[in-house]
């Protein structure tokens, strides 16, 4: 039997209860995994409040993990037991200390990477990875506005973004978040609760804006995202931590011929040759040491709901895991 976080209905964090639930052998194509480490996200918020209505209630959330392989089911080959893996999930079910899993979602673990950075970073890796390289391939010369710019994903745009050679201007909530990411190539950063974020990228790129804007926040900055764009420029909407984006009129790309765009991970890495070839990428930055991750925030696996809540008040900044 496993123990894992089971919710019957959408809500607070007090929906997600810990269960016994039996695991079972591998079938065919399968692996069972003992999990070591369980990261935690705003999507994993999403489903729990019931923005997100795509986990089958009852159901465990959680969409990324790492741990060792214990057993292999029929025609399973590139893992055995003992083997270190993790994973991103398309169907969830990663709140649990142990659990079947489908072998093609498996990415075997290098040895320069820890369980809790994959556990917590896979789906931020893998999304940075994606949103600089395919969604907007950055260059050299070009200039970046990330918005929550010492979130999980945000400190790795900034990172992979400055290593690209790509001015960054990010967005932050605090004067230490602010010291933070300026640490980690943020060439000019916004406090946004004290100056106004069109009106800074417009004086820091005289008058231009931006061509590329990742927002992950939604409601509360994609308008200002938007007007922050140079001619021709992109908004990639990534997020949405403050809420859902208010509809908007397609006539106000017409401005300046912007673009929009809201990828959604799964999309991109839908085979396991797309998900292995940024899983790659995400573990050569941190080997290369392109990316030099903050040590994610840990709780113990009982405490997810605590987790949530500190998350969604925004008393946590980079990854988040839950330890097992």
């Amino acid at each position: 039997m496993a123990r894992a976080m089971v919710m019957h209905q959408a809500g607070g964090p007090e929906v997600l209860r810990a269960e016994s639930v039996n695991v079972g052998e591998p079938g065919p194509g399968q692996i069972r995994l003992r999990q070591t480490a369980v990261g935690v996200n705003f999507h994993d918020i999403y489903v729990r409040s019931g923005l997100y209505q795509t986990l089958p209630l009852p159901g465990v959330p959680g969409l990324e993990a790492a741990g060792v392989v214990t057993a292999v089911g029929e025609g399973v080959s590139g893992f055995k037991d003992g083997d270190r893996v993790a994973y991103t999930s398309g169907n969830y079910g990663a709140y649990t200390d142990e659990r079947l899993l489908d072998a093609s979602r498996a990415v075997p673990l290098p040895d320069h990477v820890d369980d809790l950075t994959a556990a917590s970073m896979m789906v931020r890796g893998l999304t940075a990875c994606v949103l600089l390289q395919r969604v907007f391939p950055v260059r050299a010369g070009q200039t970046l506005l990330v918005q929550a710019a010492a979130g999980g994903v945000g400190q790795l745009l900034v990172q992979w973004a400055h290593h690209l050679g790509a001015t960054v201007i990010g967005t932050v909530g605090s004067e230490e978040k602010a010291e933070l990411v300026r640490g980690m190539g943020c060439d000019h950063v916004i406090l946004y609760r004290h100056e106004d974020v069109v009106q800074k990228v417009k004086a820091i790129t005289e008058g231009r804006g931006v061509d590329v804007a990742y927002d992950s926040v939604g409601k509360d900055t994609f308008y200002g995202s938007l007007d922050a764009l140079a001619p021709l420029g992109h908004l990639v909407n990534f997020g949405q931590s403050s809420g859902s984006v208010e509809p908007m009129p397609v006539s106000l790309l017409a401005r300046a011929s912007n673009t929009v765009v809201r990828p959604m991970l799964g999309h991109y890495t839908a085979t396991p040759e797309s998900r292995d070839q940024a899983a790659n990428a995400f573990f050569d930055a941190l080997k290369d040491g392109i990316l030099k991750p903050v040590p994610p925030v840990r709780y113990a696996f009982e405490d997810v709901g605590q987790a949530h809540t500190d998350m969604e008040n925004r008393k946590t900044h980079g990854a988040v895991v839950l330890e097992v």
